[in-house]
C-alpha cells in the first residue's frame, strides 16, 4: 500500500491504541508509517488459507492479518497480546511470501522445519587470516549439528493443517503458532485461560532451542523478557505486503517469572552489577505505542554470567607445552541480552603452527565491527570455533531467540575477515544463517540482540556507528590482487541495514541539503526488490538493501564491471556477486543526476542507479570527499594501510606494499572515511609476548571505492569542498 497521510495514521491509532508516545522508547524508534510494497490485489482466499480466516494476501485492511491473530488467539485460548508480541520478535508480523528465514523458520510465527539441512560453513574462497606471509588453509571439518526442534511439524500435528499451508499461508501459520503456545502452556501445567502474565513459561519455551542447562534457561528467559517488554511498550507497523497490525500497549502488565524445568544460572555466574536493573524498553522501530507515564511494574531482566578479571600473564610452562592455562573470563556483553562464554581453542598444531586465533596480553585499537553470516547453524558454528585448525571470530548470535555466545576477548584477534589488517583492528560477529541458501530473512530477535551487542561494543571501544566502521564481510577489501576475487559476500543483500541502524540508534538520515556532494544509499527495503539470480531453486522477488549499478542511466544498460571480481568477464545479477551493487548506508561521491537516475563514482568510473523522485533510493549526504592531487593521477588503491619498508625493525619481515588492480583517474571524487597512520601487527608466534607492532609515518585515507572500502595514501589525494 502507499504511504498513508499523517492525519489518517493518527486517526487510526487513536482508535486502535491508548496513546502515542511523545518520544521514542528505544534508539531507532520512529513514529511514522513506512512506505511499503502494495499488497497483491485479490478478492479470493488463497488455496491454503485456514477456513474462516482472511488470506495473508489481503488488501491491507485491519480485517486481514490482525483478524488472523485475533481468531487464532480465541481458538487456542492464547492472550492476543502474547501471540502478537511473540510474532513481532520472530518476524515483525511478516509472511515473507512463504519463504523460510535463514534458519529455516516460516511465516509470522517462524515455524521451524527441523529437517532442513544446514549449509557448509565458511572457509572456501579466502584465507580467513588474510596474511600471505603465513597462509592459513582451512579444511572444512565434518560436523553434524543438532537439529532444531521441528516446530513446523508439531504445529501440523496440533492443528491438522498441512505443512504446505503452515509454510505458505500467514493465517494458517499464526494458527500453528497459537497452538504451539497453548501446548507449551498445557505441558507446564497452566490453564489456557490465564491472563498474559501466566504465559511467561510458554513464551520462554517457544523458540524451541534443543539445549539444556543454565545458559539455555537464561536464553529462554531473556526471550520471554523481550516479549513482555514489547507487550508493555506496544508496537504497530505496516508489513511489506501491506498488512497493518497493532499491538496496543499494556504498561501495567505484571510478569512474574514462571519456573522453568532448568534452574537459573548460579548467582556466582551472573554479572556482578548488584540488583536486577530496570530493563531498557524493547526496541520497537516502526511505531511505538507507549503512554506518557512509566509503567508501575517493570519486567525483570536475567543477567548473563559475570566476567572475572582477565588474566594479564600466562604461565611459562603452559606456553612451552603448547597449551594455555584455562582463561577465567566472562562474556563482554550488554546487560540486556542473553550471553554466555564459550571460548575458542588456542593450541599448537602438529605442523608447528597454532590456532585458531592470535592472543594479546594488552589492549588493541579497534576500528571496525564486521557483520557476518555463518552459512550454517548456531550449533555448528559454536562447535567449529573450538577446532584449533579452523577459523575464529568473537561472537555468534542465534536466530531463534537472539542468544549470544562469545568466543574471544576483544583484545584477541580472530581470523574471520580475510584481511589481516582488518582482522587486527576489528571484532567479528557471526550470525546464524545463510546469504541465500533457501532462506531470505533474519529474525527480529537476532537483529535486536546483535544491535544491542554492537552498540555496547561501539561505545566501549569508541567505534563510530556508520557504514565506514560497521562493515559487512562483503565490504572488507582483498589484501593483494590475487585475493580480491575470492573475498566473501556475506551477509548479502537480504540483511536489512536500514533497520539495523535504526536499532543501533543511528538511523540512516539525509544531511547536507540539496547541494550535498555525496549521497547515502537508502532504498526502501520493503519495496526495493532487485531481481537476483543464483539462489538454490531460483531467486524470488524480495525486499533487499542493494541497488544495481549500470554503465548508463538505463535499466537495459550493462552493469558496471569490476576487474578484481571479474578480470575477464562482466558483472552478473547473482545474489553472490556484489561487483555492481551499492548497499544501504554506504556513502558515495555524487557524480551526476539525470532523469530520475543518479551517478556515483565507483571503481574508477561513473555508476548509475535508478533514483526517481517519487521513490528515491538515496539521500543527500555530507561528509569528507577526496580527489587525486594534481600531477599524481592515476593514483593507486590498497587493501591495507601498511608502513613503508624502512619502518620495519630488524627481525620483522617487511610486508609488501602491494597495490590492488584498481586506480583513480584525475577528476574523480570518492567519499572518505577515517585517516589512519600506517601500521602492521606481526603476530606469528604462539606466545603473544613475541608479537610486534610496526608503525610508519605514511598516512592513509579510507575511501568507499566500490562495494568494499579501500585505502589511498593521504599524500596522493586532496580534500574536496562538501
Amino acid at each position: 500500500m502507499r504511504r498513508l497521510p499523517g492525519i489518517t495514521v493518527v486517526a487510526a491509532l487513536a482508535v486502535l491504541v491508548s496513546a502515542v508516545p511523545a518520544q521514542a522508547a528505544y534508539p531507532g524508534d520512529r513514529v511514522t508509517w513506512p512506505r511499503k510494497r502494495p499488497a497483491p490485489a485479490t478478492t479470493a482466499t488463497s488455496p491454503g488459507a485456514v477456513a474462516g480466516t482472511p488470506s495473508s494476501a489481503g488488501t491491507g485492511t485491519r480485517s486481514g492479518r490482525q483478524a488472523a491473530f485475533a481468531k487464532a488467539a480465541r481458538t487456542y485460548g492464547v492472550p492476543e497480546s502474547v501471540l502478537l508480541a511473540v510474532s513481532y520478535l520472530e518476524s515483525r508480523w511478516e509472511g515473507h511470501r512463504g519463504l523460510p528465514s535463514v534458519s529455516a523458520g516460516y511465516g509470522p510465527m517462524h515455524l521451524v522445519d527441523g529437517r532442513a539441512r544446514p549449509g557448509r560453513p565458511h572457509g572456501v574462497g579466502e584465507d580467513p587470516r588474510g596474511d600471505e606471509t603465513r597462509p592459513h588453509v582451512v579444511a572444512l571439518p565434518s560436523v553434524a549439528p543438532a537439529p532444531p526442534q521441528d516446530t513446523l511439524r508439531r504445529a501440523s500435528e496440533l492443528t491438522g493443517l498441512s505443512l504446505r499451508r503452515l509454510r505458505e499461508d500467514s493465517s494458517a501459520n499464526i494458527m500453528g503458532g497459537a497452538a504451539l503456545l497453548a501446548d507449551h502452556r498445557r505441558r507446564a501445567g497452566g490453564s489456557p485461560d490465564d491472563g498474559p502474565a501466566g504465559w511467561y513459561d510458554a513464551v520462554a519455551r517457544y523458540p524451541g532451542v534443543p539445549e539444556e542447562g543454565a545458559a539455555a534457561t537464561e536464553a529462554a528467559r531473556s526471550f520471554a523478557d523481550e516479549v513482555y517488554a514489547t507487550i508493555q511498550t506496544g508496537a504497530a507497523r505496516v508489513t511489506d505486503d501491506g498488512e497493518r497490525v497493532v499491538l496496543p500497549a499494556t504498561p501495567d502488565l505484571s510478569t512474574p517469572r514462571a519456573p522453568l524445568s532448568e534452574p537459573p544460572a548460579p548467582m556466582a555466574q551472573r554479572r556482578a552489577h548488584g540488583p536486577t536493573p530496570t530493563p531498557t524498553p524493547a526496541p520497537v522501530t516502526d511505531i511505538v505505542v507507549k503512554p506518557a507515564t512509566e509503567p508501575a511494574t517493570k519486567i525483570a531482566t536475567v543477567l548473563a554470567a559475570a566476567p572475572s578479571p582477565l588474566p594479564t600473564a600466562r604461565p611459562a610452562a603452559a606456553l612451552a607445552a603448547g597449551t594455555v592455562a584455562k582463561t577465567t573470563a566472562g562474556p563482554d556483553c550488554p546487560r540486556n541480552v542473553s550471553c554466555e562464554w564459550l571460548p575458542a581453542v588456542y593450541r599448537r598444531l602438529k605442523d608447528g603452527g597454532y590456532g585458531n586465533h592470535d592472543r594479546s596480553d594488552g589492549p588493541r585499537k579497534i576500528d571496525y565491527i564486521v557483520i557476518h553470516d555463518g552459512e550454517t547453524s548456531y550449533d555448528a558454528m559454536t562447535r567449529l570455533v573450538r577446532d584449533p585448525e579452523y577459523l575464529s571470530w568473537h561472537f555468534t548470535i542465534r536466530s531463534s531467540d537472539g542468544h549470544i555466545a562469545q568466543h574471544l576477548r576483544a583484545r584477541d584477534i580472530g581470523w574471520h575477515a580475510g584481511n589481516w589488517y582488518v582482522n587486527s583492528r576489528s571484532i567479528g560477529l557471526e550470525h546464524e544463517g545463510y546469504l541465500a541458501r533457501g532462506g531470505s530473512w533474519f529474525t527480529e530477535a537476532m537483529y535486536r540482540a546483535s544491535a544491542r551487542l554492537v552498540r555496547h561494543l561501539a561505545a566501549k571501544y569508541d567505534v563510530p556507528l556508520d557504514r565506514a566502521h560497521i562493515l559487512g564481510h562483503d565490504n572488507v577489501p582483498g589484501t593483494t590482487p590475487e585475493t580480491v576475487g575470492g573475498m566473501h559476500d556475506d551477509p548479502g543483500p537480504y540483511w536489512d541495514w536500514s533497520h539495523y541502524f535504526e536499532l543501533l540508534g543511528s538511523p540512516l538520515r539525509a544531511s547536507g541539503g540539496a547541494a550535498a556532494r555525496s549521497v547515502l544509499i537508502k532504498p526502501d527495503y520493503g519495496t526495493n526488490s532487485p531481481n537476483f539470480t543464483g539462489c538454490p531453486g531460483g531467486c524470488r522477488s524480495l525486499g533487499a538493501s542493494s541497488v544495481w549499478l549500470h554503465t548508463r542511466p538505463s535499466l537495459t544498460a550493462p552493469l558496471v564491471s569490476d576487474i578484481g571480481k571479474h578480470p575477464t568477464g562482466d558483472s552478473t545479477y547473482s545474489v553472490y556477486d556484489h561487483a555492481a551493487r551499492a548497499s544501504s548506508g554506504q556513502r558515495y561521491a555524487l557524480a551526476e543526476r539525470r532523469n530520475g537516475w543518479t551517478a556515483i563514482w565507483y571503481l574508477g568510473r561513473k555508476a548509475w542507479f535508478s533514483d526517481p523522485a517519487e521513490a528515491p533510493t538515496s539521500l543527500p549526504a555530507s561528509g569528507p570527499l577526496v580527489t587525486p592531487r594534481p600531477g599524481r593521477a592515476p593514483i593507486r588503491v590498497y587493501g591495507r594501510a601498511y608502513p613503508k619498508a624502512h619502518a620495519y625493525p630488524v627481525g620483522v619481515p617487511v610486508q609488501a606494499l602491494t597495490p590492488l588492480q584498481y586506480s583513480i583517474p584525475a577528476g574523480q571524487v570518492y567519499s572518505s572515511g577515517p585517516t589512519t597512520r600506517a601500521s602492521y601487527l606481526r603476530a606469528a608466534a604462539f606466545d603473544p609476548a613475541e608479537h610486534r607492532v610496526v608503525r610508519g609515518e605514511t598516512r592513509y585515507r579510507q575511501i568507499q571505492f566500490g562495494h568494499r572500502i579501500m585505502f589511498v595514501r593521504a599524500s596522493d589525494v586532496q580534500p574536496v569542498s562538501r
